[in-house]
């Protein structure tokens, strides 16, 4: 064979190996990490500020092989060293920059993370660096070393680091880059904060050699009877043993690994996971040399026409919108508690569905509202005018969507994937969004795809829904905000609205800002009284849509938006919530109250 034919080939085998690898290590992207013996890198990070990226470029612009990643430490008086990590700021883990330090409120750039551990090694086991988010962009070296990245704020990951660990002391370097680019998901314009930093945890995990990587465990589409999953171990062998049970449905099946996956049926009647009873079952399932435990509830949804059927019954989706933003502190979620506030805010309004904009919520957002009994729409920032006609957009947001859907696809809560908010229609658009919905449904063919449309036609006879994008989804969300950007409150309480399909819809963005504590006439822009306007007559809009099947308005509570800088009233915050960033509510959460507990049932 000539030698540069044979360098051809050992290339391309080279590219393919590197590229089945990815995807192999990504399909392996640990489930249920609650569940797993991990060590907690939380708490005090050394940080760099590096705005010009002085740690990673040399002023040729070229990378360095001796960055900050290095974790250089003087040898002697004459080393020239211009960071040192020991001497530098500190800031906490999880969390956001913007809001730890005054100096970087507005600061989008990078900034250098670095982290001293110790680590004693156990033989037969691997180990994990498992991120639970990180925005944007994450460069990762353990001891020096690069070991990995990963693009996208919202979703885990992890890299398998065993050999690289040193017994006794270590520590990680991320570098961190938040800055909003063109090409992104989402783009350069957006209405939240852009947080910065390392805004969830970090572990690392221990798992023996040979261990249940991931699995999936749901009622088959449209069967009450049928649990049906699968169970990937990664190290296994053909052949291996797994054993699937729930004690309380008195239910053990055996399976066997096939091709690294074992799939399993479960004949059971299970009482289903709804609102009033979010029922969650204890589901272990075990090889020779692992075990893991989970609690999984099961139900069924589907749609007939206009409604949403949850368990082969209508139901009325009554919601609110929630960005990831911490009561209180402001800044991004980062405690179970802070969860719990918001949620428990959402239970006191009398809602039974959640929409989590405009991203992945954290999967700890995600568990607790399940065991509140929340239905949930779980989203991806495919948000207003991103590059449709980019195949590297695509594949970003395609990759963001995948990671949603293999993190929370055991969750019984979640009803809807939405692969998308407030696009402009047009072709591209449409063949971008269309492919998403298709991917969303080889991932998982049991739950509902949306998305929030904006572009509705106008006519004599009012508003009509025509947007293309309506045929590739199961559920339409609609966000319209009457009184607010279009028409005067007292013209919404008449507006009429068609549909060109004969699917639910979902009033998925709807109201209007306040500031809390301001009052005045309901014509006076920005009073609460003007609020609850726009409330009462967007419910009476509401009861008049025959396919309404349900409703998330916008939003739960006050969140920073550089979009807002309105002084006096927004200072860098949105206004549209119903209760203040300080936990005050506003006249229109009441109004929204009586609507859902006294009116649907």
């Amino acid at each position: 064979m000539k030698p540069i034919k044979s360098l051809l080939i050992l290339l391309f085998i080279s590219s393919f190996t590197t590229l089945f690898a990815q995807d192999r290590a990504f399909s392996d992207l640990l489930q249920n990490i609650d569940a797993r013996e991990k060590v907690s890198l939380n708490g005090l990070w050394d940080i760099i500020v590096d705005p010009l990226e002085n740690g990673y470029y040399n002023h040729r612009l070229q990378p360095m092989d001796n960055g900050y990643f290095k974790n250089a430490k003087m040898q002697s008086p004459s080393d020239l060293i211009e960071y040192n990590f020991d001497t530098s700021d500190q800031i906490i883990v999880p969390g956001d920059w913007n809001t730890q330090m005054e100096k970087l409120y507005y600061y989008e750039g990078t900034v250098w993370y670095k982290k001293d551990f110790n680590y004693s090694a156990k033989t037969n086991e691997l180990v994990y660096l498992y991120f639970e988010a990180v925005n944007y962009e994450a460069i990762v070296y353990l001891n020096g070393e690069r070991i990995g990245t990963h693009t996208g704020g919202y979703t885990p990951f992890q890299f398998e680091v065993t050999d690289k660990l040193k017994e006794g002391d270590n520590f990680v370097v991320v570098k961190v880059d938040n800055k909003r680019k063109r090409e992104n998901v989402p783009t350069v314009n957006q209405d939240w904060w852009n947080y910065g930093g390392i805004t969830r945890s970090v572990h690392l995990i221990s798992t023996p050699k040979t261990h249940i990587a991931d699995y999936s465990i749901q009622l088959a589409k449209g069967s009450t009877t049928d649990i049906q999953g699968w169970v990937t171990v990664e190290n296994g062998s053909d052949g291996d043993n797994v054993e699937i049970s729930i004690p309380e449905l008195r239910k053990n099946v055996k399976s066997i690994v096939k091709n690294g996956k074992a799939n399993f049926s479960i004949k059971a009647k299970p009482t289903l996971w709804e609102p009033k009873n979010p029922k969650l079952y204890e589901v272990t399932i075990k090889t020779a040399s692992d075990e893991i435990t989970d609690t999984i509830g099961f139900r069924t949804v589907s749609t007939q026409g206009s409604k949403i059927l949850l368990n082969g019954k209508e139901i009325f989706l009554k919601g609110i919108s929630i960005h990831e933003e911490a009561p209180f502190k402001t800044g991004r979620v980062t405690s179970k508690e802070e969860c719990r506030i918001l949620l428990q805010w959402a239970k006191e309004l009398g809602c039974n569905y959640i929409r989590l904009a405009h991203y992945p919520h954290s999967e700890t957002m995600v568990r607790e509202a399940e065991k509140m009994g929340f239905m949930i729409w779980s989203e991806i920032p495919v948000y207003w005018t991103i590059l449709f006609d980019n195949k590297d957009t695509y594949a970003n947001a395609k990759n963001q969507l995948t990671e949603m859907i293999s993190r929370d696809k055991n969750r019984a809560a979640i009803l809807m994937w939405s692969v998308a908010n407030e696009t402009p229609e047009g072709e591209a658009r449409l063949d971008f969004l269309t492919n998403l919905t298709n991917e969303a449904r080889k991932l998982d063919n049991t739950r509902l795809i949306t998305a929030a449309l904006d572009t509705q036609s106008e006519g004599e006879g009012g508003k009509m829904i025509e947007d293309p994008l309506g045929k590739a989804v199961d559920v339409i969300g609609i966000n319209h905000y009457c009184g607010w950007y279009v028409d005067e409150p007292q013209k919404c309480s008449s507006v009429k609205w068609a549909s060109a399909y004969d699917k639910p819809m979902i009033m998925s963005e709807v109201g209007g800002g306040a500031l809390y504590g301001l009052h005045g006439s309901k014509n006076e822009r920005w009073t609460e009284e003007y609020q609850a306007e726009v409330y009462r007559t967007n419910i009476e809009m509401m009861r008049n849509i025959e396919f309404l099947s349900g409703l998330s308005p916008w939003i739960l509570m006050d969140f920073r938006s550089s979009r807002r800088p309105l002084k006096r009233i927004q200072e860098d915050f949105n206004r549209k919530g119903l209760i203040s960033e300080q936990g005050m509510k506003k006249q229109a959460f009441y109004i929204l109250r009586d609507y859902y507990l006294k009116e649907n049932n």
